[in-house]
């Protein structure tokens, strides 16, 4: 599978481990190359991001709608096994959910969750929708029938993105979404979710945003309990952490996370 991956290397000093980005639904590799990449790799980190099939410009297009949760893991193990050190790996909404399903496949130095589907699945998150967002539940359901053409209602935009993002910017973010798979759902809803099991040897950071109303707190708190650990949920922020207003306050999270975790446990980790 031809896979687009964009690099961001540093130009001095080097961690010793590189990071590899993992998008969501409807997105790709630009996703994280709008200000993540370039951010992480001026501290000094090897910054990668890839586009799962049909997304970006990586191949299969014509099969994006059949692609399964198991398609999407493989085409990042695949972008694992090109690499010569294993990455810390930062999933984004169903990006979180591959990551996820790699924990328990690989070994890997940290994890890092941000707005992640969590590990019980999405069955919850539906339900909740459906109660308090109806019209965004009818349009994400259009969206997902219809492609990435009906990913332009007011509910899905208030979902992803704050007042506070200029509109210029959004009308750009959303003019490059693309197709999501139909099965995707299924696999999400029960039939191939993670086992929801600590990994105590693995370090994993979950990130929210308050006004999130695709990954509601419920289910951010939920994830963080599965890890042993504590959600952190940034004010004011929507789904879309990387590109909305605020995008700094998690990658500086992020960078502070990394700095502090334990460097054996990173660089040992990362070894084959």
């Amino acid at each position: 599978m031809n896979l687009e991956l964009i690099t961001r290397r540093p130009k001095g000093p080097t961690h010793a481990t590189p990071l590899l980005f993992v998008h969501g639904a409807f997105s790709g590799a630009w996703l994280w190359d709008e200000h993540y990449l370039p951010w992480f790799a001026e501290r000094g980190w090897e910054a990668h991001a890839l586009s799962l099939r049909g997304h970006g410009d990586s191949e299969g297009r014509e099969l994006v709608r059949f692609a399964r949760l198991r398609d999407y893991v493989a085409d990042v193990e695949q972008v694992l096994a090109g690499m010569a050190t294993l990455p810390v790996l930062v999933g984004h909404s169903l990006g979180g959910m591959i990551v996820q399903k790699l924990l328990h496949r690989h070994t890997v130095p940290a994890a890092v969750l941000m707005a992640s589907a969590p590990p019980h699945g999405t069955v919850g998150t539906l339900f909740g929708m459906a109660f308090t967002n109806p019209t965004l539940l009818s349009e994400l359901t259009i969206a997902q029938s219809s492609g990435a053409d009906a990913t332009t209602g007011r509910a899905i935009i208030r979902a992803l993105f704050s007042e506070d993002a200029p509109a210029a910017d959004v009308s750009r973010h959303i003019s490059r979404f693309r197709d999501e798979s139909l099965l995707i759902n299924l696999d999400l809803l029960g039939l191939d979710l993670p086992p929801s099991l600590p990994l105590l040897d693995t370090p994993v950071l979950v990130l929210g945003a308050e006004n999130d109303q695709f990954i509601y707190e419920g289910a951010l708190h939920a994830t963080a309990s599965t890890y042993r650990t504590k959600a952190e949920i940034f004010p004011h922020m929507a789904h879309a952490m990387m590109l909305d207003h605020g995008w700094e306050g998690p990658a500086e999270r992020i960078a502070e996370w990394l700095e502090n975790t334990p460097v054996s446990a990173v660089t040992d980790a990362a070894q084959r």
